[in-house]
This record gives structure tokens, C-alpha cells and sequence, in this order.
């Protein structure tokens, strides 16, 4: 028997059939999360390689709506602070749809989100294409609900801490008070929020990356807090190489700093050349949409429930990303680690069970899903 005619599993229906309903699923997702209003001034912080038709679906939905759309273009997105010819810009804006990597770290976008200016980073929308994926079309509601499910994880009241493990050697805590247990569940993205509309909100589009495990929101932005954190990470990738490593590579970080960095191979030279010194920033960059492909980790680590990315500030711009990542929409003093078999657990409470989110079989989501299909085929059947 020829093997290249064994079939054992149904073919992927013609585009002829679904694709107008995936579309439209799709687009309704878009319209929910940019919840631009009447009247409002719309900035767009772009760079020359957006897709011009993201910024065109953009401006339909504002003339749609009302409201007046403003773009301004910077030589790339790996901006690490607003220039100053588009702060004038910004001060006007009531809603910004951004590329650039200073959206969430700049001081001055801090302040404007406090202020009550709601933000869209599009850092997983670059081109229009992506409209036609199941990411796009997986329903924001149920990414909130994933999320919501996940932070009753945490335990309140009392200090404990964050630990990760996996089956390499990683064993890595981070420390959390009931403050900052309270600080970071507060945040819109921690409460479900998927769309863009409460006063000073800050989310992703398309909607796969949620809220990190830790970063600063935990201490509210205040640069002189450091967070009790220790131990060491085996990544099994980082963004910027092509396949996952072969050796288990060592990180090792002392408090927020990477220490030193264990291994042979000419993946853990750079990673050597390049980490020490550096400053952990998310500890835990965690996926909630779980038609997010698993084993895609460009550009920013995998968006799949359960995949975590670990984001560490570098302590000089690093010669490597720049030669092989050139065009990469974050500047070269940021890397992402990623591990796609992690156990996390928040006190006694596992929030990761070896890669797998444990609020993906909450009762709540579960039911919730059914409402959309069925909630096994949506919740448990990942993408690769």
C-alpha cells in the first residue's frame, strides 16, 4: 500500500465554505477590543514596516465611528521612549494604537494611561492577514474568562511565592506580599478586560498575549522597589533562534540580575555574552488564547496557554540580535527566554501543571465555552 495515500484524518474544509464566517467571526473580535468612541482624537505610533492595510482597518473603524485618526510614523518600533515631536501628539490623543516597544515602559505613557488614555499594542497585528487565523477568531470573552480563572489562583491574603520548575531543572521564585499580590490582579488585563475601553487601559491585539505572571505593575512602576526573586531557568528557546536548544543551558539570576550562564554549546556562549547583567522585567509571560500557535516564539515568546516567556533588559544592545534580528520589533536590549513545559505554583495553588493553564478545565470557562462550541475542541485542542 502506498503510504502517501493513508488518510486517517478528515481534510481541512475549502475556504469557499468557512472562510466568510471565520472573517466576520474575526472582525467582530477587532471592533470589540479597539472600542474607539465618537468624537475621540485616535493616535497610531507606527514604523515603516506595518502593514499599511492594518493602519487603513484602523482609520475605517474611526471614520465608522466618528472619530479622527492621526498617525505618526518613527523609523522603526523598537522606540525605547517617546521623541518628543510626538508627545504634543499624544497629550490630544484619547485612544493610541501602538507598535512601538516603549508603549508600556515609557514614563510618559504611564502618566497618559493614568490620566485616563486607553491603549492598543498591536505588536501581534502587523499585518491584516492575521485576521484569517484561529487566534483572531477565538472569542475575547473566553480569553477573560482564562484570565480570570487563572488570577483566582493566587492566594490572598497572605505573602508566598511565585514558583516555576520543569522537567530540565529550573527552579526560580519570585516572592509576592499581599500588596503586590493586590496591585498586579488589579490591572485591567489580570481582571479579563480584552477590550479597549476602561479609562486608562492597556491591551493586547491580536488578543493571545495576557498579563504576566510578574513585572512592574506588581510595584507600580516605582524603579526604586526591587522584588525578592532567586534561582535559576533552563529556557528551552528564545526568540531569535531558529530551533529549541539542544543543551539544558543554565540562567542564573541573582535577585531581579542574571548572574551567570551555564553551558557548552555556542547557544549558551551568546547567551552568556549577552544576559549577564541583565534585568528580569517579566517574570512569566504567560499565553490565554489557546488557538495561539504553541511553537511560534517570534516575536515576543509563545502566546499559547501555558507557554511562558521570561523578559530580561540587557545590560548593552546585543551584537547578536542585531545581526540576526535586524528588523525584529524590539530593540536589542530586550530577550525573550521561553519555556513551553513549565509547572507555576502561586503558594500550594498550581496555575501550570507541565505546560498546560489549569483554569482552561475551570467549571466557569468550560461552561462559558460551551456557549461557543464545543468547550474541549476550544479550550484543549492547541494549535502547533
Amino acid at each position: 500500500m502506498n503510504p502517501n495515500n493513508h488518510v486517517g484524518l478528515p481534510p481541512a474544509l475549502p475556504d469557499a465554505i468557512t472562510g466568510i464566517r471565520h472573517r466576520f467571526h474575526a472582525m467582530e473580535n477587532f471592533a470589540k477590543v479597539f472600542a474607539i468612541q465618537p468624537g475621540e482624537q485616535v493616535v497610531m505610533l507606527t514604523d515603516p514596516l506595518l502593514d499599511p492595510r492594518v493602519v487603513e482597518a484602523v482609520r475605517g473603524l474611526a471614520d465608522a465611528r466618528g472619530a479622527e485618526l492621526r498617525v505618526f510614523t518613527d523609523t522603526s518600533s523598537r522606540v525605547t521612549e517617546v521623541p518628543k515631536a510626538a508627545k504634543a501628539l499624544l497629550e490630544q490623543a484619547d485612544f493610541v494604537v501602538s507598535t512601538w516597544f516603549c508603549s508600556i515602559i515609557d514614563p510618559f505613557c504611564i502618566q497618559l494611561r493614568k490620566r485616563g488614555q486607553r491603549w492598543v499594542k498591536i505588536t501581534y497585528f502587523r499585518n491584516l492577514d492575521l485576521l484569517d487565523t484561529p487566534q483572531a477568531r477565538f472569542p475575547i470573552e473566553l480569553v477573560g474568562a482564562i484570565t480570570r480563572a487563572t488570577a483566582r489562583r493566587f492566594p490572598e491574603n497572605e505573602a508566598f511565592d511565585l514558583h516555576f520548575t520543569d522537567p530540565r531543572g529550573t527552579d526560580f521564585r519570585i516572592h509576592f506580599t499581599e500588596e503586590m499580590r493586590n496591585n498586579m490582579l488589579s490591572t485591567n488585563r489580570w481582571r479579563g478586560q480584552m477590550t479597549a475601553e476602561e479609562p486608562g487601559c492597556y491591551v493586547h491585539y491580536l488578543p493571545t498575549h495576557g498579563p504576566n505572571f510578574w513585572d512592574d505593575n506588581a510595584v507600580r512602576h516605582d524603579p526604586n522597589v526591587r522584588t525578592e526573586m532567586s534561582g535559576v531557568i533552563y529556557p528551552q528557546w528564545a526568540v531569535g533562534f531558529a530551533e529549541p536548544f539542544k543543551e539544558r543551558i543554565a540562567v542564573h539570576f541573582d535577585g531581579e540580575i542574571v548572574s551567570s550562564v551555564e553551558g557548552e554549546s555556542e547557544e549558551a556562549r551568546i547567551l552568556r555574552e549577552m544576559l549577564i547583567g541583565g534585568r528580569m522585567i517579566e517574570g512569566g509571560g504567560c499565553g490565554f488564547n489557546p488557538k495561539a500557535p504553541r511553537h511560534t516564539i517570534y516575536p515576543a515568546g509563545s502566546n499559547a496557554p501555558g507557554a511562558l516567556h521570561f523578559g530580561i533588559d540587557l545590560a548593552q544592545p546585543s551584537e547578536y540580535i542585531r545581526r540576526v534580528m535586524p528588523d525584529w520589533e524590539e530593540p536589542p536590549v530586550h530577550m525573550d527566554l521561553v519555556n513551553l513545559d513549565a509547572t507555576v505554583k502561586a503558594g500550594n495553588e498550581t496555575l501550570i501543571d507541565r505546560g498546560f493553564l489549569c483554569a482552561l478545565r475551570d467549571p466557569d470557562v468550560v461552561e462559558l465555552a460551551a456557549r461557543y462550541g464545543d468547550p474541549l475542541w476550544l479550550l484543549e485542542a492547541g494549535v502547533d
